[in-house]
């Protein structure tokens, strides 16, 4: 899918305090990435709905957020173990949505990066939205994500 013009871009970085192949691990974790977004009752319905998600793969995913039900379908169309990968929206809500995950050693552990860029589907409208509601909705919930990931890399693997 082209990139749009002036899509929404968000960065953010958290340390884990576990090894490289161990965060990138659970990043493609289903189980980790369900149990993380519990609140908004996600569910895998389709595609790979269990176990690690890699390269080609599909899983779409459906959840209630910002008071609406949707269904979205993530693709992962990059990859270089351990050290980073991408996830696409193939199907969904967003006119486009691109997820670069990065990781990279940093200590006793590990630097994760996310990088977000996206378009909401509402055309001006949606502009608007992205940066007052949109941006900062994603913002928490790969926090939420990450804070999840945090505490599951210092358990036994």
């Amino acid at each position: 899918m082209a990139r749009p013009d002036r899509p929404v871009v968000l960065s953010l970085s958290t340390f884990v305090p576990s090894t490289v192949e161990r965060a990138f691990d659970l990043s493609l974790d289903i189980g980790t990435h369900l149990e993380s977004m519990a609140e908004s009752s996600e569910r895998a319905v389709d595609g790979v709905t269990t176990g690690l998600i890699a390269l080609g793969e599909s899983v779409t995913w459906k959840a209630r957020h910002l008071g609406v039900t949707w269904t979205m379908t993530s693709t992962i169309t990059a990859w270089d173990r351990p050290t980073t990968f991408t996830d696409e929206q193939a199907r969904g809500p967003f006119a486009w949505f691109v997820h670069v995950h990065k990781f990279e050693p940093e200590g006793s552990g590990t630097r994760m990066v996310d990088e977000i860029a996206y378009r909401a589907p509402f055309g001006v409208v949606g502009s608007v939205f992205d940066r007052l509601v949109l941006a900062r909705y994603l913002r928490h919930l790969i926090e939420v994500r990450n804070e999840f990931i945090v505490a599951e890399s210092t358990r036994t693997a």
